[in-house]
């Protein structure tokens, strides 16, 4: 199965992961950030194809998506669908 996302996706982990960003410096650019405990207590993983995680909201059941950096693993830029 062909996924043609996955060559843009595999320079974005490449360039997010190269110089990962420090949870200020995520939060001043995209605003809330989450850690891993955060981020389970607010969302609901539905899938994920690194850099994205495909989560429903628990506050509202609001579908959206999530970005995330490996190491140190934070997750930011909430977008609902």
């Amino acid at each position: 199965m062909s996924d043609p996302t996955e060559t843009i996706r595999r320079e974005m982990v490449q360039e997010i992961n190269h110089d990962p960003n420090s949870r200020p410096a995520l939060a001043e650019r995209y605003g809330q950030v989450w850690d891993t405990k955060e981020m389970q207590e607010d969302f609901e993983v539905l899938g994920f194809m690194a850099p994205f995680m495909s989560v429903r909201r628990k506050s509202d059941c609001q579908k959206g998506s999530l970005i995330f950096q490996h190491d140190p693993r934070y997750y930011y830029s909430f977008s609902p669908e």
